[in-house]
């Protein structure tokens, strides 16, 4: 099979697309950018859905339940860190070797 055998149906396809010319009008119709441009600037609030209503809302919450977690545990994170000979070693290892 010769792609560039006239009779084969490749050949016949692309001189048809060759041949053929659009004369449809390519220009946007009149007023088109105008109120494009108008709906852009707008003020208009949009009617938001209730899964965002509940996800903003559930931001504001894990936030408000993070900070109080915080200033729950604060004492406890402001203690200094104890040095390495005074941590008790929970290390399986360490404790089977004895060391």
């Amino acid at each position: 099979m010769n792609p560039h055998d006239p009779r084969h149906p490749w050949s016949r396809l692309a001189c048809a697309a060759r041949r053929f010319t659009d004369d449809r009008e390519t220009n946007a119709p009149y007023g088109f950018s105008t109120r494009i441009a108008a709906m852009a600037f707008t003020n208009e609030i949009s009617v938001s859905s209730l899964l965002e209503r509940f996800a903003l809302r559930a931001v504001g919450l894990a936030s408000l339940l993070a900070i109080l977690s915080v200033v729950a545990n604060y004492s406890s994170l402001s203690k200094p860190v104890a040095s390495e000979e005074q941590m008790p070693s929970d290390d399986p290892v360490t404790i089977l070797l004895g060391e």
